[in-house]
């Protein structure tokens, strides 16, 4: 059941309307394996890191079952740090310093140990380093699941088209899957998007829930309306890593079984925006997990009865 995840760890600085916070834990991978390590254990953890990185968080995530022989530390260089400042609407923000720092010499090598891995989950990267990582895997993977963004469109369309079409799913937002396949609706952009390789689409809608496209099918999941959202950084890398750690868990990647894993990555993605970067993920208990995923089903559960 194991799971590779591939992604930064990193520091974050963000801005909300409600808040702000100077350096916090951050990063894809950091996101998914916190999320994923609720459903499925070993997460084996494939990323790079600075000297400046907390031995204290490295410690938290061996604990929760997260191997890090595939995450390289680089001892004369700083970690990837982003900052970000969100608008009202929390959908929309700025960035507003980049630090690539170690990403730049980010070529991941993964341990012997991780071969044989039945789950492979890609965060946002340059699709050259994606592809990279599915090309050392002797046996392919159950499933292989991809997450990519505008800026890798705009600057290495065509590593991106080379890398989708090694991938059984991509996962991006609204804007994206328009960018990508330069259609409106987002049916055509499935169509579009699905030619290009992956066999299922997961559209992210934000506050506004997520699509499932395979084939002609069409699942639809919402958001949970939340009082507090405190901030979104990491909310679609924590969707990612509940659907990821479902579909582990139960080792099943049929259409019906990936609608489970958008609840629970939906679930899972509720709790990430309560609180700064992953802080609320650490608290979370089985319990929790539980209870929100209930609250998902009541929300759209309903008897109809036609009457003519």
């Amino acid at each position: 059941m194991s799971l590779i995840s591939v992604g930064t760890m990193a520091f974050d600085a963000i801005e909300t309307p409600f808040g702000k916070t100077d350096q916090i834990i951050g990063g894809s991978a950091t996101y998914v394996a916190y999320a994923a390590s609720n459903f499925v254990q070993p997460i084996k953890q494939v990323s790079i890191v600075g000297f400046d990185f907390p031995k204290e968080e490295m410690d938290e995530l061996t604990k929760r079952g997260v191997e890090l022989d595939g995450v390289e530390v680089v001892a004369d260089k700083k970690s990837f740090f982003w900052s970000g400042r969100y608008h009202m609407d929390m959908n929309t923000r700025d960035t507003l310093v980049t630090d690539l720092n170690v990403l730049l010499d980010f070529d991941p090598v993964l341990p012997e140990s991780y071969q044989g891995a039945e789950f492979l989950m890609l965060g946002n990267l340059d699709p050259v380093i994606q592809k990279k990582v599915i090309t050392q895997l002797k046996t392919r993977p159950k499933l292989i699941v991809m997450d990519t963004m505008n800026f890798w469109m705009e600057i290495a369309m065509p590593q991106l088209e080379e890398t989708l079409k090694l991938v059984d799913v991509l996962m991006v937002n609204d804007s994206e899957a328009r960018q990508l396949s330069a259609q409106f609706s987002l049916v055509k952009a499935a169509k579009e998007i699905m030619k290009m390789g992956p066999k299922y689409l997961i559209i992210k809608k934000g506050e506004h829930g997520a699509l499932l496209f395979h084939g002609d099918q069409v699942f639809f999941a919402p958001a949970l309306p939340l009082e507090a959202v405190f901030d979104p950084t990491g909310a679609g890398d924590t969707f990612a890593g509940g659907f990821m750690g479902h579909i582990a868990r139960t080792r099943d990647i049929s259409f019906e079984n990936m609608k489970t894993a958008i609840i629970v990555g939906s679930a899972m993605a509720s709790f990430c925006v309560e609180k700064f970067g992953p802080e609320r993920l650490k608290e979370i208990t089985q319990a929790d997990i539980d209870e929100r995923i209930q609250q998902f089903v009541s929300l759209v559960n309903f008897d109809i009865e036609l009457t003519h």
